[in-house]
């Protein structure tokens, strides 16, 4: 996938609110079997997809995300989207990092259910001619409907879609959200550091989640 001492870097977008341990082991898992000399987690700024959606607001969401990654020297976070005063497409955000690691070889990871809607985003075409696509997939019943799309999306983009294989870790945002909510115990779902956090600022106690 790579040539010589070619850069490889991976690239994690997503809300991250808050960011846990799902996230992280997907990261985990595409540095290992991709090769990837970093990865970039890239909080969401004004996202597409969630417009009528509250999000926390991106100071707290990137200070969880620091905490999380501190312990990886692989892993950096990137402000490019929240520093964005424009929607944050993600065939924008990638012209831009293509521009910076120009001589890079950019990974986009992103889990199975966005695989199947990947046509629908915004520039499908302008995302591939700056990244290959790292799906992340968990095994279960509809494993062979992934790996179905894949090759139906390799057959129209040649040698842009991977299988990622990852752990069955079934934990969500929204269900950590849904918990604090309630009180219920959020430990062992996200890192110490970004539970403390979380309880130090109150978040997530009263959003209409």
């Amino acid at each position: 996938m790579s040539r010589g001492n070619t850069l490889k870097i991976g690239i994690m977008g997503g809300a991250f609110d808050p960011i846990h341990y799902g996230h992280l082991m997907i990261a985990e898992n595409a540095r290992e079997q991709f090769d990837l000399n970093q990865v970039l987690f890239i909080p969401t700024g004004q996202s597409p997809h969630k417009q009528k959606q509250y999000v926390t607001e991106p100071m707290h969401r990137c200070r969880m995300v620091t905490l999380a990654i501190a312990d990886n020297p692989k892993f950096a976070m990137e402000q490019i989207e929240v520093e964005s005063p424009v929607t944050s497409y993600t065939y924008l955000t990638l012209e831009k990092l293509k521009n910076r690691y120009t001589s890079a070889e950019l990974f986009f990871i992103l889990g199975a259910d966005s695989l199947f809607d990947f046509e629908r985003w915004k520039e499908p075409e302008e995302i591939l001619k700056n990244c290959s696509i790292l799906a992340a997939y968990r095994k279960h019943k509809h494993q062979e409907k992934f790996f179905q799309k894949i090759d139906e999306l390799n057959q129209k983009y040649p040698g842009k879609f991977f299988p990622l294989d990852t752990p069955n870790l079934e934990v969500s945002s929204q269900d950590i959200r849904r918990r604090l909510q309630y009180g219920r115990t959020i430990r062992y779902l996200v890192p110490k550091e970004v539970e403390e956090y979380i309880r130090i600022y109150h978040l997530y106690e009263t959003h209409p989640k």
